[in-house]
Protein backbone atom coordinates (compact mmCIF):
# COMPACT_ATOMS: atom_id res chain seq x y z
CA UNK A 1 0.00 0.00 0.00
CA UNK A 2 1.43 3.37 -1.03
CA UNK A 3 2.01 5.86 1.75
CA UNK A 4 3.32 9.41 1.84
CA UNK A 5 5.46 10.04 4.90
CA UNK A 6 6.91 13.33 6.15
CA UNK A 7 9.77 13.33 8.65
CA UNK A 8 10.84 16.64 10.17
CA UNK A 9 14.36 16.71 11.59
CA UNK A 10 16.00 14.19 9.29
CA UNK A 11 19.61 15.35 9.01
CA UNK A 12 21.14 13.35 11.87
CA UNK A 13 20.60 10.94 14.72
CA UNK A 14 17.22 9.30 15.18
CA UNK A 15 15.45 11.30 12.46
CA UNK A 16 17.93 10.28 9.80
CA UNK A 17 17.76 6.67 10.95
CA UNK A 18 13.94 6.74 10.72
CA UNK A 19 14.17 7.83 7.08
CA UNK A 20 16.69 5.07 6.33
CA UNK A 21 14.41 2.51 7.97
CA UNK A 22 11.21 3.53 6.19
CA UNK A 23 12.94 4.01 2.83
CA UNK A 24 13.43 0.24 2.65
CA UNK A 25 9.76 0.01 1.67
CA UNK A 26 9.50 0.96 -2.01
CA UNK A 27 5.78 1.65 -1.60
CA UNK A 28 6.56 4.66 0.56
CA UNK A 29 7.25 8.17 -0.72
CA UNK A 30 9.23 10.02 1.92
CA UNK A 31 9.81 13.73 2.41
CA UNK A 32 12.84 14.29 4.64
CA UNK A 33 12.89 17.83 6.03
CA UNK A 34 15.65 19.67 7.88
CA UNK A 35 17.34 23.05 7.99
CA UNK A 36 20.60 21.15 7.35
CA UNK A 37 20.45 20.04 3.71
CA UNK A 38 24.06 18.86 3.75
CA UNK A 39 23.29 16.49 6.59
CA UNK A 40 20.70 14.76 4.42
CA UNK A 41 22.94 14.21 1.38
CA UNK A 42 23.38 10.50 2.08
CA UNK A 43 19.59 10.01 2.05
CA UNK A 44 19.45 10.88 -1.64
CA UNK A 45 20.68 7.38 -2.49
CA UNK A 46 17.10 6.26 -1.85
CA UNK A 47 14.93 6.75 -4.94
CA UNK A 48 11.80 7.19 -2.82
CA UNK A 49 13.26 9.94 -0.59
CA UNK A 50 13.14 13.66 -1.35
CA UNK A 51 15.16 16.00 0.86
CA UNK A 52 13.92 19.56 1.38
CA UNK A 53 15.30 22.45 3.42
CA UNK A 54 12.90 23.39 6.21
CA UNK A 55 13.70 25.51 9.26
CA UNK A 56 11.43 25.38 12.31
CA UNK A 57 13.22 28.47 13.61
CA UNK A 58 11.63 30.49 10.81
CA UNK A 59 8.90 33.00 11.58
CA UNK A 60 6.81 31.57 8.72
CA UNK A 61 6.82 27.85 9.50
CA UNK A 62 3.19 27.24 8.59
CA UNK A 63 3.49 29.05 5.25
CA UNK A 64 6.74 27.26 4.38
CA UNK A 65 5.26 23.88 5.29
CA UNK A 66 2.11 24.57 3.26
CA UNK A 67 4.30 25.39 0.26
CA UNK A 68 6.23 22.13 0.64
CA UNK A 69 3.02 20.11 1.04
CA UNK A 70 1.29 21.71 -1.97
CA UNK A 71 2.45 19.00 -4.35
CA UNK A 72 1.24 16.18 -2.11
CA UNK A 73 -2.14 14.52 -2.62
CA UNK A 74 -2.10 13.30 0.95
CA UNK A 75 0.06 12.76 4.03
CA UNK A 76 -0.33 9.39 5.74
CA UNK A 77 2.31 9.78 8.44
CA UNK A 78 3.95 12.89 9.90
CA UNK A 79 6.81 12.43 12.36
CA UNK A 80 7.81 15.60 14.22
CA UNK A 81 11.30 14.64 15.28
CA UNK A 82 13.27 17.92 15.14
CA UNK A 83 14.47 19.32 18.45
CA UNK A 84 16.45 22.19 19.89
CA UNK A 85 18.60 21.65 22.98
CA UNK A 86 19.68 24.43 25.32
CA UNK A 87 21.76 23.31 28.30
CA UNK A 88 22.36 26.21 30.70
CA UNK A 89 21.94 26.83 34.40
CA UNK A 90 18.65 28.53 35.26
CA UNK A 91 19.97 32.03 35.94
CA UNK A 92 22.12 31.98 32.79
CA UNK A 93 19.13 31.34 30.54
CA UNK A 94 18.33 34.30 28.30
CA UNK A 95 15.02 35.19 26.71
CA UNK A 96 16.57 34.23 23.36
CA UNK A 97 17.51 30.78 24.70
CA UNK A 98 13.97 30.12 25.88
CA UNK A 99 12.33 31.55 22.76
CA UNK A 100 14.53 29.51 20.39
CA UNK A 101 13.77 26.29 22.29
CA UNK A 102 10.03 26.90 22.23
CA UNK A 103 10.04 28.03 18.60
CA UNK A 104 11.61 24.78 17.38
CA UNK A 105 10.18 22.33 19.91
CA UNK A 106 6.64 23.67 20.26
CA UNK A 107 5.56 26.49 17.92
CA UNK A 108 7.23 24.97 14.87
CA UNK A 109 5.62 21.60 15.58
CA UNK A 110 2.15 23.11 15.98
CA UNK A 111 2.47 25.14 12.79
CA UNK A 112 3.75 22.14 10.82
CA UNK A 113 0.71 20.17 11.95
CA UNK A 114 -1.56 23.07 10.93
CA UNK A 115 -0.10 22.82 7.43
CA UNK A 116 -0.42 19.02 7.33
CA UNK A 117 -4.02 18.63 8.54
CA UNK A 118 -5.66 19.59 5.20
CA UNK A 119 -3.60 16.81 3.57
CA UNK A 120 -4.76 14.26 6.15
CA UNK A 121 -8.37 15.16 6.83
CA UNK A 122 -9.91 13.15 3.97
CA UNK A 123 -8.00 9.88 4.19
CA UNK A 124 -6.76 10.12 7.77
CA UNK A 125 -3.25 9.70 9.04
CA UNK A 126 -0.99 9.33 12.05
CA UNK A 127 1.00 12.21 13.54
CA UNK A 128 3.82 11.18 15.88
CA UNK A 129 5.38 13.85 18.07
CA UNK A 130 8.80 13.08 19.50
CA UNK A 131 9.18 14.41 23.02
CA UNK A 132 11.60 13.50 25.80
CA UNK A 133 11.55 11.76 29.15
CA UNK A 134 12.59 15.19 30.42
CA UNK A 135 9.12 16.39 29.48
CA UNK A 136 7.27 13.38 30.91
CA UNK A 137 5.40 14.14 34.13
CA UNK A 138 6.95 12.47 37.17
CA UNK A 139 10.21 11.53 35.45
CA UNK A 140 13.65 12.35 36.81
CA UNK A 141 14.66 15.89 35.87
CA UNK A 142 18.14 17.30 35.27
CA UNK A 143 19.64 20.69 36.08
CA UNK A 144 20.35 22.94 33.12
CA UNK A 145 17.51 21.65 30.94
CA UNK A 146 14.71 24.02 31.98
CA UNK A 147 14.07 25.44 28.49
CA UNK A 148 14.38 22.09 26.74
CA UNK A 149 12.37 19.93 29.12
CA UNK A 150 9.52 22.40 29.63
CA UNK A 151 9.18 22.82 25.87
CA UNK A 152 9.04 19.05 25.45
CA UNK A 153 6.35 18.91 28.15
CA UNK A 154 4.35 21.37 26.05
CA UNK A 155 4.50 18.94 23.13
CA UNK A 156 2.86 16.32 25.36
CA UNK A 157 0.05 18.74 26.24
CA UNK A 158 -0.40 19.70 22.59
CA UNK A 159 -0.80 16.02 21.69
CA UNK A 160 -3.65 15.58 24.15
CA UNK A 161 -5.38 18.81 23.08
CA UNK A 162 -5.14 18.08 19.36
CA UNK A 163 -6.43 14.55 19.80
CA UNK A 164 -9.45 15.82 21.69
CA UNK A 165 -10.25 18.42 19.03
CA UNK A 166 -9.87 15.91 16.18
CA UNK A 167 -11.28 12.81 17.92
CA UNK A 168 -14.15 12.61 15.42
CA UNK A 169 -11.81 12.79 12.41
CA UNK A 170 -9.62 10.12 10.83
CA UNK A 171 -6.46 11.82 12.10
CA UNK A 172 -4.70 10.38 15.13
CA UNK A 173 -1.82 11.86 17.12
CA UNK A 174 0.45 10.26 19.71
CA UNK A 175 3.59 11.37 21.52
CA UNK A 176 6.70 9.35 22.31
CA UNK A 177 8.85 10.57 25.21
CA UNK A 178 12.27 9.16 24.40
CA UNK A 179 14.89 8.21 26.93
CA UNK A 180 18.57 8.08 26.13
CA UNK A 181 19.62 6.96 22.66
CA UNK A 182 23.17 7.37 21.38
CA UNK A 183 22.92 10.60 19.39
CA UNK A 184 24.78 13.88 18.98
CA UNK A 185 22.13 15.64 21.06
CA UNK A 186 22.57 13.20 23.95
CA UNK A 187 26.31 13.87 23.88
CA UNK A 188 25.62 17.60 24.09
CA UNK A 189 23.34 17.17 27.11
CA UNK A 190 25.30 14.43 28.91
CA UNK A 191 28.93 14.40 27.69
CA UNK A 192 30.53 10.99 27.99
CA UNK A 193 27.31 9.14 28.82
CA UNK A 194 26.83 5.88 26.92
CA UNK A 195 23.19 5.16 26.13
CA UNK A 196 21.84 1.61 26.23
CA UNK A 197 20.05 2.13 22.90
CA UNK A 198 21.46 3.12 19.51
CA UNK A 199 19.84 5.74 17.30
CA UNK A 200 19.08 2.97 14.79
CA UNK A 201 17.25 0.77 17.31
CA UNK A 202 15.20 3.70 18.58
CA UNK A 203 14.38 4.62 14.98
CA UNK A 204 13.25 1.04 14.35
CA UNK A 205 10.77 1.33 17.22
CA UNK A 206 9.48 4.74 16.11
CA UNK A 207 9.07 3.62 12.48
CA UNK A 208 7.00 0.62 13.55
CA UNK A 209 4.96 2.76 15.97
CA UNK A 210 4.23 5.36 13.30
CA UNK A 211 3.00 2.73 10.86
CA UNK A 212 0.87 0.67 13.24
CA UNK A 213 0.10 2.11 16.68
CA UNK A 214 -2.75 4.38 15.60
CA UNK A 215 -4.88 1.28 15.06
CA UNK A 216 -5.20 1.03 18.83
CA UNK A 217 -4.27 4.32 20.49
CA UNK A 218 -4.82 8.05 20.07
CA UNK A 219 -3.79 11.05 22.17
CA UNK A 220 -1.39 9.04 24.31
CA UNK A 221 1.89 10.12 25.91
CA UNK A 222 4.20 7.11 25.95
CA UNK A 223 7.56 6.85 27.73
CA UNK A 224 10.19 4.93 25.75
CA UNK A 225 13.22 4.49 27.98
CA UNK A 226 15.58 1.89 29.39
CA UNK A 227 17.61 4.22 31.56
CA UNK A 228 17.95 7.46 33.51
CA UNK A 229 18.74 9.70 31.74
Amino acid sequence: MHKTIVIVGASRGIGKAIVENLAQNSNYSILALSRNLKGMESLRKFKNVETIEFDLNSQNVRAEAEKIFTSLDKIDILINNAGKLVSKSFLELTAKDIESCYQVNVIGVIETVQAAVPKMIENGGHIVNISSMGGFQGSVKFAGLTAYSTSKAAVCSFTELFSEEYKDSKITMNCLCLGAAQTEMLEEAFPGYEAPVSAEKMAEYIADFAQNANQWINGKIIPVSLSTP
